[in-house]
């Protein structure tokens, strides 16, 4: 796991990932890894834009939600760790793991560990994000920014409420998780030559993204031998916010099924 070491604990399974079954039997799983500072709730709007047939898992992170209390994550292992441990059981029989930003190279991660245990996971997605073997090319360098300038940054990629960081009482509150999301995300890189999975990889961008240029995209196609697929979308960093059905348009083919009518409209 890139030098990094899982947590020698285990937080409750269902704290860490977040359950979301549709109707009927579950066909196939995909689990969601949350963005650098973001949590399970920014996703569980995906649950009526998915098949009913698609159980959506969504990965909590230390330091937020019913995970407060833990000690914040220092490395990729203590965000990848717990969710690999906490999988509901059955989920790997035909599992799809997605993540967007620093969640893809947490997704890779947990991909990697699954791998590692005979339990290669059906795909990977990666959104907006560099490919693991490349150095950050937008650090942001949370040690060196007050308060402030931290909030100034992250309302730069948008993607958070802009109200919860107005908000004194609730800024203190998120700041400390957005701080070490970053500095996870500045310095993770993989070694070129372990950055390999065994299943296809799908990865999708914004045609805008300054953290995550389209024209870096491409790079993904380096960690498997097995299909890959590129795809640009209209916006910026957080380009499938005002885009959700098209997004959903380009991953349905990769979690199968069809996509309900609600979200196709």
């Amino acid at each position: 796991m890139s030098n990094d070491t899982y947590p020698d604990f285990t937080p409750a399974p269902d704290d860490v990932v977040w359950d979301l079954p549709g109707e009927g039997p579950q066909r196939t799983s995909l689990l969601v890894l949350p963005h650098a500072g973001g949590n399970a709730h920014a996703y569980a709007e995906w649950r009526a834009h998915l098949p009913a047939d698609v159980r959506l898992l969504i990965g909590q992170y230390p330091g937020r939600g019913a995970r407060f209390a833990e000690d914040l994550p220092r490395t990729i292992g203590d965000l990848a760790g717990p969710v690999v441990a906490s999988l509901p059981a059955g989920t790997t029989d035909d599992l799809v793991v997605l993540g967007h930003s620093m969640g893809s190279l947490v997704a890779f991660e947990v991909v990697r560990a699954l791998q590692a245990a005979g339990r290669t996971p059906r795909a990977l997605v990666a959104s907006a994000c560099r490919a693991p073997f490349l150095a950050n090319p937008c650090a942001v360098h949370p040690e060196r920014l007050d308060d402030d300038q931290l909030v100034a940054a992250i309302k730069e990629r948008g993607g958070t409420d802009d109200g919860i960081l107005d908000e004194p009482d609730l800024r203190e509150i998120i700041i400390p998780s957005i701080r070490a999301d970053f500095a996870i995300d500045d310095v993770y890189r993989c070694e070129e030559s372990a950055a390999r999975v065994d299943c296809p990889v799908t990865v999708i961008g914004g045609d805008a993204d300054p953290v995550a240029p389209a024209t870096t995209l491409g790079r993904w196609a380096q960690i498997t031998d097995r299909p890959f697929d590129s795809y640009v979308l209209p916006g910026g960093h957080f380009y499938f916010q005002q885009r959700l059905p098209e997004f959903f348009a380009v991953l349905a083919p990769v979690v199968g099924g069809h996509l309900p009518a609600r979200a196709a409209a």
